[in-house]
């Protein structure tokens, strides 16, 4: 797994950056170039990060630790990519949605703006051995139980807190 894992991040994490990039374009404000830099930043920043918390056999495995998050905070690997093209964290706040959640973790890359928000996937691909059908079954009731969850401010209310 080792040099062997850092490619396979690669579709995963030049999403995840292109996502937060696009949110920053049409912010406006920001130059091309700017961007540009930005996503090579944050693109170096979340293969570092993620270098050995990546688990293709268990995607879900370190999921917290790779999730990208804005919640009043801003996140450490996004504030660093700003601050290689000289955004504030200010700045950032203003730029991008106060409340947004990525979750980077291999073969799927979604996200959440807003702390009810709904999940939206931005890639997925199918899981290499799993059965297709098993997966996509796996996936619905996933997202029922997300509508359902959501109803019951309880559970909503833990998610938060262990995010956090």
């Amino acid at each position: 797994a080792g040099s062997g894992a850092g490619a396979d991040m690669r579709t995963e994490i030049s999403t995840a950056a292109a996502f937060v990039t696009r949110l920053l374009r049409a912010a406006g404000g920001v130059g091309e170039e700017q961007l540009r830099c930005f996503r090579e930043c944050l693109q170096e920043a979340m293969r570092e990060h993620y270098k050995h918390h990546w688990f293709p056999l268990v995607p879900s495995k370190g999921s917290g630790y790779r999730c990208i998050r804005i919640n009043h905070k801003m996140d450490p690997l996004i504030g660093k990519a700003a601050g290689m093209i000289g955004l504030s964290h200010e700045r950032l706040f203003q730029l991008l949605p106060s409340e947004l959640t990525l979750w980077v973790d291999p073969f799927e890359v979604s996200y959440r703006i807003g702390e009810d928000g709904s999940i939206c996937v931005l890639y997925e691909s199918p899981q290499p051995g799993a059965k297709a059908a098993k997966q996509l079954e796996s996936r619905t009731s996933c997202k029922e139980e997300w509508r359902t969850g959501r109803s019951s401010p309880s559970k909503s209310y833990n998610m938060m807190t262990v995010s956090s």
